[in-house]
């Protein structure tokens, strides 16, 4: 375990001018190329941006930088270069036909940015040589690219959740968000894994002058269950059990087929229908790796419920989504809104970005329509702080 502060720095450029860089952790997979690819092709005009919540007019006037300024870097342990991984995305459905050749330069571009990540097997690197190697390349790609600032986000795998060990080392997740405290980026965790909730980071985290957010991205079966369980409750309906079962490929399901993995996944599940149903009812989501399903998703849940008079019924709902063209804008949307908090000088977590979020920071509700709110709060927040600047 790190044994000295991952103490921030002032970060890329004290002037604070030029492009945004983005350093994403997992920077070749399937997330990590479809949010590149989708950047390129909205600042192209090839596309709209549907499903990016900053480019819709409560967001117009904030500050938050341009898609086309957005420099995007990152680590990866995969070699599988960029526009190849682009191409078999678009052979699978995930990305439109063409796209790959249509930005295949920023695809390039990005990937000569992604450095090896780790450790990997047989790396005698200690927990802090990797925080210190990890944070000079972030530096070193915000300074070659005269970056104003960059922002870390964790698209990689889930990890178990960690356990006291003979060793104590850090997971990979918490030396990466190590890194970015001391390379002085923003941090956001788009993974159920440790990353800055790790015990051994949490003071240096509570230091650190950056704005950092949350924990596990939402994007399907918890969306879902942001809207319906504060419809329950406030319907005076009873809940009687909640049940899910999760389809899965690609390596999302290859990842939670470890049970640890998917515990630490399903954490967040229970968490928010516990938090806006007041208490957790009966049921347990099941998470099955399909790998014929590549990308795509499918979601399942049961809901049985007592109205009136102790009248049981039950709701049932089927999601079935591509699992990273949903996340995609989610990233570039906390991308851009923790540059520009970045910029206005705000720190700590953002429980404003619960939106976001399976675990949010604290303080933050976990009902989407009150997370929305504190959202578009934020997003005013942010147009008045530039006014006043």
């Amino acid at each position: 375990m790190s044994t000295e502060s991952p103490s921030a720095t002032e970060g890329p450029n004290v002037s604070g001018t030029g492009p945004t860089g983005v350093w994403l952790i997992g920077a070749r997979g399937s997330v990590a190329t479809t949010a590149v690819a989708g950047c390129a092709a909205m600042s192209a005009g090839l596309h709209p941006p549907t499903g990016l919540v900053t480019e819709s007019p409560p967001f117009s006037g904030t500050g938050i930088p341009a898609l086309s300024s957005l420099v995007f870097g990152g680590h990866d342990t995969l070699e599988c270069p960029l526009p190849k991984r682009a191409e078999q995305l678009a052979a699978g459905g995930v990305l439109p036909h063409g796209l790959p050749a249509a930005v295949r330069a920023e695809l390039a571009a990005a990937d000569a940015e992604i450095r090896t990540g780790g450790p990997l097997p047989g790396d005698t690197r200690s927990d802090d040589e990797l925080i210190a190697d990890f944070a000079a390349e972030i530096l070193d790609f915000a300074h070659r690219h005269h970056l104003a600032r960059v922002v870390v986000v964790n698209v990689a795998s889930t990890e178990p959740t960690p356990v006291p060990g003979p060793d104590d080392r850090l997971p990979p997740s918490s030396l990466y968000a190590a890194a970015a405290l001391r390379a002085g980026a923003p941090y956001a965790n788009f993974t159920p894994s440790a990353g800055l909730h790790h015990p051994a980071l949490a003071a240096f985290a509570a230091d650190a002058p950056l704005p950092f957010a949350g924990r596990d991205g939402k994007t399907g079966q918890t969306l879902l269950r942001s809207v319906l369980g504060p419809m329950f409750a406030q319907r005076a309906l009873a809940v009687r059990a909640w049940s899910g079962t999760n389809l899965l490929g690609g390596g999302d399901g290859a990842a939670l087929a470890d049970p640890a993995a998917a515990a630490a996944k399903n954490a967040g599940k229970e968490r928010v229908l516990a938090d806006t149903l007041g208490a957790a009812p009966e049921g347990e989501v099941h998470i099955d790796d399909v790998p014929a399903l590549g990308d795509w998703k499918t979601a399942w849940d049961h809901i049985a419920f007592d109205g009136f008079l102790g009248t049981r019924m039950t709701l049932q709902t089927t999601w079935q989504g591509c699992d990273s063209a949903l996340a995609a804008p989610l990233i570039l949307d906390l991308a851009r809104l923790l540059a520009r908090a970045h910029e206005t000088g705000l720190t700590g977590p953002r429980p404003e970005l619960a939106f976001y979020f399976k675990d949010p920071d604290p303080g933050a509700s976990s009902a989407l329509p009150d997370q929305h709110h504190t959202l578009l709060t934020f997003a005013a927040r942010l147009r008045d702080r530039g006014a006043e600047a």
